[in-house]
């Protein structure tokens, strides 16, 4: 759908809904087959699948902001493919990163929420040590694998802990990092061929050492590999001096100062430790890129860099991601039960829109940007036609392929985004949002009083909820995102539909008479 109000289009996103649940309407079928055939006629590509984890679509220089000094990540753009518009459609580690891998949505698959292995020591309940990515997952790295390519995954992995949720039991030949949520920013703890291994370094220079590795070993091969990054993720220091000598003792600006009550103090610090931390991916960055130059890798091999979510940093008076902190000098107690104080559960843009760029050469247009909008969904069904590669079964696929629009082939697949996070741990929320990228509206089944809409033309910060608008213009807009939604859901057999169903009644138990 072309950026044109939803209230005018809507019998052509209902049938959108239908066929392609809401990946995004595109009538370029002919156009899509054509290329294709094209792609499978050629020698199809190395794969090298850049994840970074935190990074919000504004850490990155490209983006225009000054104060992310990123010079690799931009050069990647220059040389391929920006997309402003890429996003995830669960703004937390783990269900993000089981929609990469399936192109099916977290609650499908039974994860919610980021998997708690073990954290109980500071009450954030329920533990799921059995929770993680199942045998009946279908990944792209496994159709590859079976397809003749050599996998691996450095890095993060956050899927599970038991030996059926391992990396190697879902499509990657090999694995170097760590399955749990996380680990330190130095001298990290990773298993290596099986084995535990405690490395010493900075964790973003450990990990690339490791996929350097991997492309030197396997550069006579078709090989696709995962490098999952745990930076910029928390805690951000210590980093190498090189990635924080720029933002020691500067005065950083921040997105809302003037804010009412916001920390700022603590926000500049913040901002100036999560920027050193994106600058140590940068460095990496650009040693991993001049490692396929030497090696010659750099023409035949299709690079992706992009994130698991975005991050807040201070925007609306917020840090964090979609489970979301206040971050104000006075605390925030909130009218939900559900809610703990200073807890602000979002689907905040920031929160959901992923820094992504594609390189590759001679394919996609050098110094190129498209504003379709492209979930972590899409990534499976591209990739798999980028390599001639098919699912087992196409019809469970939720994304949609957008190498048209990699290619140039297509101007504008898509402007619409539908976004689902039912969080668990800090908070218990059922949200659901959908965009067409004029408006936004955010539902949340569990706790009333908290559905938002947003004027996304006249209010891009997201800083006024109008759910209670007069406006009737507005308030029929609100009315049939809300049908939107409540069609996806159902579409998607959304559990969240189960509070709307009659709850049985008990059968009353039959009483005997004495004689």
């Amino acid at each position: 759908m072309n950026k044109t109000k939803l209230s005018s289009t809507l019998a052509l996103t209902w049938v959108c809904t239908s066929l392609s649940l809401l990946s995004g309407c595109n009538d370029s079928a002919e156009g899509e087959s054509a290329i294709v055939e094209s792609i499978s006629e050629a020698q199809t590509p190395n794969i090298l699948f850049i994840y970074t984890d935190d990074q919000a679509p504004w850490a990155i220089g490209a983006s225009g902001n000054g104060q992310a000094i990123t010079p690799n990540m931009d050069k990647l753009a220059s040389e391929g493919m920006r997309l402003p518009n890429a996003y995830t459609t669960t703004p937390v580690c783990s269900p993000s990163r089981a929609g990469l891998l399936t192109s099916k949505y977290g609650f499908e698959l039974g994860v919610d929420d980021w998997i708690n292995t073990k954290f109980n020591h500071f009450g954030l309940a329920p533990l799921e040590p059995e929770l993680g990515a199942s045998a009946s997952w279908e990944t792209w790295p496994e159709i590859l694998q079976k397809a003749g390519y050599y996998t691996g995954l450095v890095g993060k992995w956050h899927l599970g802990v038991q030996p059926e949720h391992h990396p190697t039991q879902h499509g990657y030949d090999v694995f170097s990092g760590f399955t749990s949520g996380g680990t330190k920013p130095v001298n990290p703890v990773l298993e290596v061929n099986g084995k535990e291994v405690k490395e010493q370094g900075y964790t973003a220079d450990v990990l690339t050492k490791h996929a350097i590795t991997f492309l030197k070993e396997n550069k006579q091969r078709k090989f696709a590999l995962s490098l999952h990054y745990r930076a910029p993720h928390g805690k951000w220091l210590p980093v190498d001096e090189a990635d924080s000598a720029p933002y020691e003792n500067k005065d950083l600006e921040i997105p809302n100062p003037d804010y009412p009550d916001l920390n700022v103090k603590r926000v500049k610090r913040m901002m100036g430790e999560y920027l050193s931390s994106v600058r140590s991916v940068d460095r990496n960055l650009g040693q991993l890129m001049q490692t396929l130059d030497d090696l010659g890798l750099t023409e035949n091999t299709l690079v992706v860099f992009t994130s698991d979510h975005g991050y807040n940093m201070g925007h609306n008076g917020t840090w964090h991601k979609g489970n979301g902190h206040w971050v104000l000098n006075h605390k925030v107690v909130n009218d939900s039960k559900n809610i703990p104080t200073d807890q602000r559960p979002n689907m905040y843009d920031n929160s959901i829109k992923v820094p992504a760029i594609v390189r590759w050469p001679n394919k996609v247009a050098a110094n190129s940007v498209n504003y379709s909008t492209v979930s972590n969904l899409d990534w499976f069904p591209t990739l798999l036609a980028a390599t001639n590669t098919q699912a087992s079964n196409v019809d469970a696929i939720r994304g949609e392929n957008v190498l048209p629009v990699l290619l140039g082939d297509v101007q504008t697949s898509t402007t619409d985004y539908y976004a689902a996070y039912t969080t668990k741990h800090q908070s218990i929320t059922g949200m659901r949002m959908y965009s067409d990228g004029n408006y936004k509206l955010v539902k949340d089944y569990i706790n009333k009083g908290r559905d938002e809409f947003y004027d996304l033309q006249n209010d891009p910060h997201e800083s006024h909820n109008v759910i209670a608008t007069a406006n009737p213009k507005l308030q029929a807009m609100i009315n049939t995102f809300d049908d939107v939604i409540f069609e996806k859901m159902l579409a998607t057999k959304d559990p969240l539909l189960n509070q709307f169903l009659p709850k049985p009644k008990k059968k009353k138990a039959k009483v005997k008479k004495e004689k």
